[in-house]
């Protein structure tokens, strides 16, 4: 029976890792905004010289893209939730999952570039 919850949870995995394409531009843009802003300040990362616009025009740009991306994501997944067969499933499991594999393509280009 554990071995079918696995199986349940590979269409929902797919589906996350194809988000992960379009997810790469707002992951983005939450680390440019990290390092060029708080992390920057604090000496931990390298700021990038010709950004002199300051936070206003990041954060009006960030937080839109962050937050309809976000919003369509959790709206596939709580949809896939309800429509597959994956209710057997833990929540935590099944949440988990999801974000790790959106966040594979993101990663991946990391290690790649």
């Amino acid at each position: 029976m554990k071995d079918w919850r696995a199986w349940k949870l590979l269409i929902p995995i797919g589906v996350n890792l194809l988000l992960g394409i379009p997810a790469i531009i707002p992951f983005f843009l939450v680390w440019y905004f990290m390092v060029n802003g708080p992390l920057g300040s604090l000496g931990w990362a390298q700021r990038n010289p010709t950004e002199n616009d300051g936070m206003l025009p990041m954060v009006i740009v960030v937080v839109p893209v962050f937050c309809l991306f976000g919003l369509i994501w959790w709206l596939v997944n709580l949809l896939l939730r309800r429509m597959t067969a994956v209710r057997a499933v833990p929540a935590f499991q099944y949440w988990s999952a999801c974000v790790l594999a959106c966040l594979v393509p993101y990663a991946m280009g990391l290690l790649l570039f």
